[in-house]
């Protein structure tokens, strides 16, 4: 039966000594497993076979060093199933979950620190797949996680496997990722994608605001007969020469044209480049960088 808890036993001794323990499985499980991405993130299938031993050999003993603190589930769909199931409370589950995803998400920005900020892989789905196939091929290998992990470790009658429960656990995230991980990663836990998902987005926002995103900036001379066209047919103006051509226009289009001139201002510099035939273009690396470049010159 599904139970609520209550705010007194989630925050007692022995369930803040399980958050913990969830926080650092998580930490641990999370850090080799995205570690080995983050050194090579070939998934040809010499490095598929090595992201799934990694995988499972860190769930195994992320599993079995929390099993008798937490009950070792580092997998926010794994606290879900069991709470369903009773085991645990939800308010229980909750907490779970914010120590499952703040190991995650410390794990990934270790890694982007130890490895001078190098990219952290997230998941996606393969190339020809849509996201609802994606959805589907996750929901299946989590039902396979879950079960394992009732059949191991959760059910009242499954007698006494011992170290059996986080092997059988540790396998089967194994296999999946051999299954799965080509076409929708293989993730099969929701702190595992959520903490690259953050880490990704921190590095983001720290490269925009220092600013110390790589760039290259280059400045090149075009025909400008092109864009002389284009002006001439949008506003009359043959420019260059600053000549309006309006009287050969039927009436309809000469009170477009005088619309559109009405409005019309040119930078006198951009002028004496179309006078020329050519113009100076910058062509950068990043969006803004032609206005930061003309700002400093």
């Amino acid at each position: 039966m599904i139970a609520v808890g209550s705010i007194g036993d989630s925050f007692s001794i022995g369930s803040i000594k399980a958050y913990l323990s969830e926080f650092i499985a998580t930490l641990l499980f999370v850090f080799a497993g995205v570690g080995k991405l983050t050194a090579d993130a070939a998934l040809d299938p010499p490095g598929l076979v090595a992201v799934a031993v990694a995988h499972a050999f860190a769930l195994f003993v992320g599993v079995a060093i929390a099993a008798n603190i937490s009950g070792g589930h580092l997998n926010p769909a794994v606290t879900f199933g069991l709470a369903v199931g009773g085991n645990i409370t939800i308010l229980t589950g909750i907490f779970y979950w914010i120590a499952q995803c703040l190991g995650s998400i410390v794990a990934c920005l270790l890694l982007q620190f130890v490895t001078n900020g190098k990219s952290v892989p997230t998941h996606g789905v393969a190339s020809g797949m849509n996201a609802f196939e994606g959805v589907i091929m996750e929901i299946i290998i989590t039902f396979a996680l879950v079960y394992t992990v009732y059949a191991t470790a959760a059910d009242p009658k499954k007698g006494n496997l011992g170290i059996i429960a986080p092997i059988a656990i540790g396998f089967i995230v194994g296999a999946n990722i051999l299954a799965a991980g080509p076409f929708s990663g293989g993730s099969m836990n929701p702190a595992r994608s959520f903490g690259p998902a953050v880490a990704k987005k921190t590095k983001a926002i720290h490269r925009r605001l220092t600013k110390k995103e790589t760039k290259w900036v280059h400045i090149i001379e075009v025909d400008a007969t092109s864009f002389k066209q284009c002006y001439f047919q949008h506003y009359g103006i043959d420019i260059g020469r600053n000549k309006k051509i309006i009287a050969t226009k039927s009436n309809h289009v000469q009170r477009k044209l005088k619309k559109c001139q009405k409005d019309q201002k040119l930078d006198p510099y951009i002028k004496d480049q179309f006078g020329a035939s050519r113009l100076w273009a910058c062509i950068s690396s990043r969006p803004g960088q032609c206005a930061e470049l003309m700002d400093t010159h």
